[in-house]
């Protein structure tokens, strides 16, 4: 759906949306090669993963060399 890219000295952010699971594996597969590329020469910092908990359920194999922080959205307030 979306994905920009801001700096701050030597960092760099990346934010992307997806409407689903499959749209984030998708456009990894569409990467790799670039994406293998730039871990040669960067770190990865923090990666989170932000989404409803089954699609989230989805990426947790695939994504987990990558250690993210998965983290469940939920409507409503909690108490």
């Amino acid at each position: 759906m979306f994905y920009g890219f801001s700096f701050c000295d030597n960092e760099a952010h990346c934010r992307e949306g997806y409407v689903d699971a499959e749209g984030v594996l998708n456009h990894l597969e569409n990467v790799d090669a670039p994406l293998q590329e730039a871990l040669s020469i960067a770190n990865i910092i923090r990666l989170e993963v932000h989404g409803p908990e089954a699609e989230l359920a989805k990426l947790r194999e695939p994504l987990s060399a990558l250690n993210p922080k998965y983290y469940a959205l939920e409507y409503g307030f909690r108490n």
